[in-house]
Protein backbone atom coordinates (compact mmCIF):
# COMPACT_ATOMS: atom_id res chain seq x y z
CA UNK A 1 0.00 0.00 0.00
CA UNK A 2 1.06 3.67 -0.76
CA UNK A 3 1.70 6.11 1.74
CA UNK A 4 1.78 10.12 0.83
CA UNK A 5 3.89 12.18 2.91
CA UNK A 6 2.29 15.85 2.10
CA UNK A 7 4.40 18.99 3.44
CA UNK A 8 1.54 19.94 5.83
CA UNK A 9 1.35 23.14 7.51
CA UNK A 10 3.94 24.15 9.93
CA UNK A 11 4.56 27.34 11.83
CA UNK A 12 7.86 28.83 12.63
CA UNK A 13 10.43 27.84 14.79
CA UNK A 14 14.02 28.78 16.33
CA UNK A 15 16.25 26.78 16.75
CA UNK A 16 19.66 26.92 19.00
CA UNK A 17 21.80 25.81 16.09
CA UNK A 18 19.83 27.54 12.79
CA UNK A 19 16.84 29.54 12.62
CA UNK A 20 13.63 28.32 10.86
CA UNK A 21 12.09 30.92 8.75
CA UNK A 22 9.06 28.85 7.13
CA UNK A 23 6.07 30.88 5.96
CA UNK A 24 3.18 30.35 8.17
CA UNK A 25 0.46 28.33 6.33
CA UNK A 26 1.98 27.87 3.03
CA UNK A 27 2.06 24.66 1.26
CA UNK A 28 5.47 23.56 -0.16
CA UNK A 29 6.95 20.76 -2.75
CA UNK A 30 9.14 18.20 -2.15
CA UNK A 31 12.57 18.31 -4.64
CA UNK A 32 14.71 16.11 -3.05
CA UNK A 33 15.37 14.25 0.21
CA UNK A 34 18.46 11.97 1.53
CA UNK A 35 17.92 10.14 4.99
CA UNK A 36 20.12 10.99 8.06
CA UNK A 37 22.15 8.55 9.90
CA UNK A 38 19.14 8.38 12.80
CA UNK A 39 16.71 7.37 9.84
CA UNK A 40 14.95 10.52 9.82
CA UNK A 41 14.48 11.48 6.51
CA UNK A 42 15.45 15.46 5.22
CA UNK A 43 13.92 17.17 2.73
CA UNK A 44 14.58 20.09 0.44
CA UNK A 45 11.59 22.20 -0.44
CA UNK A 46 10.41 25.02 -1.78
CA UNK A 47 7.16 27.10 -2.21
CA UNK A 48 7.44 27.92 -5.71
CA UNK A 49 10.70 27.49 -7.35
CA UNK A 50 13.54 25.29 -5.66
CA UNK A 51 15.63 28.82 -6.44
CA UNK A 52 13.34 31.22 -4.37
CA UNK A 53 12.42 30.45 -0.79
CA UNK A 54 14.07 26.95 -0.64
CA UNK A 55 14.31 24.96 2.79
CA UNK A 56 15.83 22.46 4.47
CA UNK A 57 13.44 20.53 6.76
CA UNK A 58 13.57 17.29 9.51
CA UNK A 59 10.12 14.82 8.52
CA UNK A 60 9.40 12.74 11.55
CA UNK A 61 6.30 11.02 12.54
CA UNK A 62 4.18 12.54 9.93
CA UNK A 63 5.30 15.93 10.20
CA UNK A 64 8.11 18.61 9.88
CA UNK A 65 9.62 18.92 13.11
CA UNK A 66 12.56 21.47 12.32
CA UNK A 67 13.54 23.63 9.62
CA UNK A 68 15.55 26.53 8.57
CA UNK A 69 16.55 28.70 5.24
CA UNK A 70 19.05 26.93 2.47
CA UNK A 71 22.12 29.68 2.46
CA UNK A 72 22.37 29.20 -1.17
CA UNK A 73 20.59 28.14 -4.53
CA UNK A 74 20.35 24.13 -3.57
CA UNK A 75 20.90 21.48 -6.57
CA UNK A 76 20.39 18.72 -4.97
CA UNK A 77 20.87 16.61 -1.71
CA UNK A 78 23.64 13.79 -1.62
CA UNK A 79 25.21 11.41 1.30
CA UNK A 80 28.80 11.02 1.54
CA UNK A 81 30.67 7.68 2.49
CA UNK A 82 29.78 8.07 5.97
CA UNK A 83 26.04 8.65 5.40
CA UNK A 84 26.06 11.98 6.39
CA UNK A 85 23.88 14.13 4.53
CA UNK A 86 25.26 16.96 2.37
CA UNK A 87 22.97 19.84 0.20
CA UNK A 88 24.90 20.43 -3.20
CA UNK A 89 24.66 24.55 -4.10
CA UNK A 90 25.52 26.30 -7.01
CA UNK A 91 28.92 27.89 -5.20
CA UNK A 92 29.54 25.74 -1.93
CA UNK A 93 28.32 22.34 -0.07
CA UNK A 94 26.93 22.08 3.20
CA UNK A 95 27.02 19.48 5.87
CA UNK A 96 24.09 18.46 7.60
CA UNK A 97 24.13 17.63 11.54
CA UNK A 98 21.34 15.98 13.73
CA UNK A 99 22.65 16.61 17.51
CA UNK A 100 19.97 15.58 19.48
CA UNK A 101 17.19 17.77 19.51
CA UNK A 102 18.80 20.33 17.08
CA UNK A 103 20.14 20.88 13.53
CA UNK A 104 23.01 21.86 12.43
CA UNK A 105 24.88 23.44 9.10
CA UNK A 106 28.40 23.55 8.16
CA UNK A 107 30.17 24.98 5.00
CA UNK A 108 32.34 22.37 3.10
CA UNK A 109 34.42 23.29 -0.04
CA UNK A 110 33.10 22.31 -2.81
CA UNK A 111 35.71 21.91 -4.81
CA UNK A 112 37.47 19.69 -1.99
CA UNK A 113 34.23 17.67 -1.88
CA UNK A 114 33.70 16.96 -4.81
CA UNK A 115 37.53 15.66 -5.39
CA UNK A 116 38.31 14.05 -2.13
CA UNK A 117 34.97 13.00 -0.19
CA UNK A 118 32.45 12.75 -2.73
CA UNK A 119 34.49 9.45 -5.04
CA UNK A 120 34.65 7.63 -1.67
CA UNK A 121 32.36 4.70 -2.18
CA UNK A 122 32.77 2.75 1.22
CA UNK A 123 34.73 2.33 3.96
CA UNK A 124 36.15 -0.99 5.59
CA UNK A 125 37.91 -0.70 9.02
CA UNK A 126 40.89 1.12 8.09
CA UNK A 127 40.16 0.91 4.50
CA UNK A 128 38.39 3.40 1.88
CA UNK A 129 37.20 2.29 -0.93
CA UNK A 130 36.87 4.71 -3.96
CA UNK A 131 37.19 5.31 -8.09
CA UNK A 132 38.65 7.94 -9.94
CA UNK A 133 35.45 8.63 -12.26
CA UNK A 134 36.01 10.84 -14.61
CA UNK A 135 32.90 11.62 -16.52
CA UNK A 136 34.47 12.67 -19.42
CA UNK A 137 36.42 9.74 -20.04
CA UNK A 138 35.16 6.27 -20.75
CA UNK A 139 37.59 4.58 -18.21
CA UNK A 140 38.10 4.69 -14.45
CA UNK A 141 39.52 2.39 -11.64
CA UNK A 142 37.64 1.17 -8.35
CA UNK A 143 40.78 1.96 -5.60
CA UNK A 144 41.42 0.81 -2.12
CA UNK A 145 43.42 3.16 0.41
CA UNK A 146 44.82 1.71 3.71
CA UNK A 147 44.91 4.43 6.14
CA UNK A 148 47.27 1.36 8.09
CA UNK A 149 50.26 1.88 5.84
CA UNK A 150 49.54 4.77 3.68
CA UNK A 151 49.02 2.56 0.90
CA UNK A 152 46.68 2.24 -2.31
CA UNK A 153 45.74 -0.90 -4.61
CA UNK A 154 43.45 -1.30 -7.48
CA UNK A 155 40.32 -3.75 -7.62
CA UNK A 156 39.51 -3.41 -10.79
CA UNK A 157 39.58 -0.99 -14.20
CA UNK A 158 36.12 -0.15 -16.05
CA UNK A 159 36.54 0.58 -19.23
CA UNK A 160 34.43 0.57 -22.29
CA UNK A 161 36.73 -0.54 -25.32
CA UNK A 162 34.50 0.08 -28.22
CA UNK A 163 33.96 3.93 -26.46
CA UNK A 164 37.55 4.42 -26.16
CA UNK A 165 38.31 3.39 -29.44
CA UNK A 166 36.04 6.32 -30.71
CA UNK A 167 37.16 8.60 -28.14
CA UNK A 168 40.75 8.45 -29.49
CA UNK A 169 40.03 8.14 -33.12
CA UNK A 170 38.06 11.70 -33.01
CA UNK A 171 41.30 13.29 -33.35
CA UNK A 172 41.46 12.12 -36.62
CA UNK A 173 38.35 14.48 -37.97
CA UNK A 174 39.58 17.82 -36.50
CA UNK A 175 41.14 20.39 -38.27
CA UNK A 176 44.29 21.67 -37.66
CA UNK A 177 44.25 24.30 -35.18
CA UNK A 178 42.54 22.15 -33.02
CA UNK A 179 45.46 19.17 -33.44
CA UNK A 180 47.66 21.96 -32.89
CA UNK A 181 45.84 23.01 -29.76
CA UNK A 182 46.32 19.52 -28.13
CA UNK A 183 49.83 19.12 -29.43
CA UNK A 184 50.53 21.82 -27.26
CA UNK A 185 48.25 20.99 -24.29
CA UNK A 186 50.08 17.42 -24.57
CA UNK A 187 53.98 18.41 -24.18
CA UNK A 188 52.35 21.05 -21.23
CA UNK A 189 50.78 18.54 -19.31
CA UNK A 190 51.91 14.81 -20.50
CA UNK A 191 48.57 13.94 -21.28
CA UNK A 192 47.87 12.42 -24.49
CA UNK A 193 46.51 15.14 -27.32
CA UNK A 194 43.94 11.97 -28.06
CA UNK A 195 42.36 12.71 -24.79
CA UNK A 196 42.31 16.42 -24.62
CA UNK A 197 40.41 16.33 -28.40
CA UNK A 198 38.19 13.54 -26.86
CA UNK A 199 36.95 15.31 -23.86
CA UNK A 200 36.38 18.67 -25.44
CA UNK A 201 34.94 17.17 -28.47
CA UNK A 202 33.93 13.66 -28.17
CA UNK A 203 31.65 13.84 -25.26
CA UNK A 204 29.84 16.32 -27.10
CA UNK A 205 28.51 14.22 -29.74
CA UNK A 206 25.38 11.78 -29.56
CA UNK A 207 27.79 8.85 -29.18
CA UNK A 208 29.47 9.40 -25.91
CA UNK A 209 27.97 8.05 -23.05
CA UNK A 210 29.11 7.93 -19.56
CA UNK A 211 30.16 4.90 -18.11
CA UNK A 212 27.83 3.29 -15.44
CA UNK A 213 29.66 0.89 -13.62
CA UNK A 214 28.76 1.27 -9.90
CA UNK A 215 29.97 -0.79 -6.94
CA UNK A 216 28.01 -1.24 -3.55
CA UNK A 217 29.56 -3.13 -0.32
CA UNK A 218 27.57 -5.96 1.63
CA UNK A 219 28.86 -7.40 5.07
CA UNK A 220 32.11 -9.02 4.08
CA UNK A 221 31.89 -8.68 0.29
CA UNK A 222 32.02 -5.91 -2.66
CA UNK A 223 30.27 -6.42 -5.89
CA UNK A 224 31.37 -4.29 -8.87
CA UNK A 225 28.75 -4.16 -11.88
CA UNK A 226 30.84 -4.04 -14.47
CA UNK A 227 28.16 -3.79 -17.83
CA UNK A 228 30.94 -3.32 -20.28
CA UNK A 229 32.27 -7.17 -19.33
CA UNK A 230 28.75 -8.39 -18.99
CA UNK A 231 29.91 -9.29 -15.13
CA UNK A 232 28.95 -8.69 -11.27
CA UNK A 233 32.28 -9.40 -9.98
CA UNK A 234 33.05 -10.24 -6.54
CA UNK A 235 36.08 -9.28 -4.05
CA UNK A 236 36.52 -9.87 -0.69
CA UNK A 237 37.38 -6.49 1.74
CA UNK A 238 41.00 -6.47 0.51
CA UNK A 239 39.72 -6.37 -2.95
CA UNK A 240 41.14 -9.57 -3.95
CA UNK A 241 38.55 -11.39 -6.68
CA UNK A 242 36.32 -14.27 -5.31
CA UNK A 243 33.79 -14.78 -7.73
CA UNK A 244 32.21 -13.58 -11.07
CA UNK A 245 28.32 -14.31 -12.78
CA UNK A 246 26.99 -12.98 -15.95
CA UNK A 247 24.40 -9.85 -16.42
CA UNK A 248 22.50 -9.34 -18.67
CA UNK A 249 19.71 -6.86 -17.60
CA UNK A 250 21.33 -3.78 -19.27
CA UNK A 251 20.81 -5.50 -23.18
CA UNK A 252 18.00 -3.99 -24.77
CA UNK A 253 16.82 -1.38 -23.01
CA UNK A 254 14.38 -0.04 -25.21
CA UNK A 255 12.17 -3.08 -24.79
CA UNK A 256 12.82 -4.11 -21.08
CA UNK A 257 13.25 -0.29 -19.80
CA UNK A 258 16.43 -0.62 -18.04
CA UNK A 259 17.65 2.66 -16.52
CA UNK A 260 20.95 2.40 -15.92
CA UNK A 261 20.27 2.71 -12.08
CA UNK A 262 20.77 0.16 -9.49
CA UNK A 263 19.83 0.97 -5.63
CA UNK A 264 20.76 -0.59 -2.44
CA UNK A 265 18.86 -0.51 0.59
CA UNK A 266 21.83 0.34 3.16
CA UNK A 267 19.58 -1.60 5.79
CA UNK A 268 19.02 -4.99 4.49
CA UNK A 269 22.35 -5.09 1.69
CA UNK A 270 19.09 -5.90 -1.32
CA UNK A 271 20.11 -4.66 -4.53
CA UNK A 272 17.58 -3.52 -7.06
CA UNK A 273 17.58 -2.80 -10.27
CA UNK A 274 15.19 -0.54 -11.43
CA UNK A 275 12.54 -0.24 -14.84
CA UNK A 276 10.49 2.42 -16.37
CA UNK A 277 8.56 1.46 -19.70
CA UNK A 278 5.67 3.93 -20.49
CA UNK A 279 5.84 5.39 -17.59
CA UNK A 280 5.40 2.34 -15.63
CA UNK A 281 7.89 2.20 -13.50
CA UNK A 282 9.41 -1.13 -10.77
CA UNK A 283 12.17 -2.68 -8.91
CA UNK A 284 13.69 -5.81 -9.23
CA UNK A 285 15.74 -7.73 -7.13
CA UNK A 286 19.14 -8.80 -8.34
CA UNK A 287 20.62 -11.98 -7.15
CA UNK A 288 24.48 -11.33 -6.45
CA UNK A 289 25.15 -14.87 -6.44
CA UNK A 290 23.42 -15.65 -10.17
CA UNK A 291 23.41 -12.23 -11.52
CA UNK A 292 19.54 -13.13 -12.33
CA UNK A 293 17.34 -10.66 -11.07
CA UNK A 294 14.00 -12.09 -9.37
CA UNK A 295 10.46 -10.44 -8.26
CA UNK A 296 8.84 -7.56 -10.05
CA UNK A 297 7.55 -4.73 -7.74
CA UNK A 298 5.41 -2.24 -10.20
CA UNK A 299 5.18 1.37 -8.43
CA UNK A 300 1.26 2.74 -8.31
CA UNK A 301 2.51 5.69 -9.76
CA UNK A 302 4.46 6.45 -13.54
CA UNK A 303 7.06 8.42 -14.13
CA UNK A 304 8.32 8.93 -10.72
CA UNK A 305 10.96 11.41 -9.95
CA UNK A 306 14.15 10.94 -7.79
CA UNK A 307 13.73 7.05 -5.57
CA UNK A 308 15.72 5.72 -2.65
CA UNK A 309 14.95 2.46 -0.66
CA UNK A 310 15.73 2.30 3.14
CA UNK A 311 14.50 0.13 5.72
CA UNK A 312 12.81 -2.45 3.18
CA UNK A 313 10.93 1.11 2.06
CA UNK A 314 11.02 2.75 -1.85
CA UNK A 315 10.88 6.18 -1.43
CA UNK A 316 9.61 8.69 -4.36
CA UNK A 317 8.83 11.97 -5.80
CA UNK A 318 5.79 12.28 -7.47
CA UNK A 319 3.86 14.96 -9.03
CA UNK A 320 0.73 14.20 -11.63
CA UNK A 321 1.78 15.23 -15.13
CA UNK A 322 0.90 18.87 -16.25
CA UNK A 323 -0.96 19.26 -12.40
CA UNK A 324 -0.79 22.24 -10.17
CA UNK A 325 -0.62 19.41 -7.40
CA UNK A 326 2.83 20.41 -4.93
CA UNK A 327 5.50 17.03 -5.52
CA UNK A 328 4.46 15.00 -2.85
CA UNK A 329 7.11 12.31 -1.26
CA UNK A 330 5.51 8.62 -1.23
CA UNK A 331 6.84 5.56 0.63
CA UNK A 332 6.08 1.92 -1.09
CA UNK A 333 7.00 -0.83 1.15
CA UNK A 334 8.50 -3.99 -0.55
CA UNK A 335 8.22 -7.60 -0.33
CA UNK A 336 10.60 -9.23 2.60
Amino acid sequence: MNIFIKTKKYPKNTLTLVKSCPSFGEYYSVSDFEFLNNGELLLLLYPKTLKKGSELAIFKNNIVQKSFKVPENPIELVHDFRGNAQVICENGVFGIHRIENELGISSIEKSYFLKYVFPIVDTSYSKYYFSNFNKNYPAFDYKIYDQLDSSYSIITEIKDDLMMELYRSEIKWVDIRTKLWAKNLELETGIDKEIWVGANYFTQSIYYKELYAPMFKKNDSIFVFDYYKDKLFTYNLKGKKIDSVGIYHHYNPKENGWKRKLLQDKETGTIYAYFEKDGICSLKIVNTKTGFLESNIVFQHKYIDKIAINGNSAYYIYRPFESAQKKFLYQTKLPQ
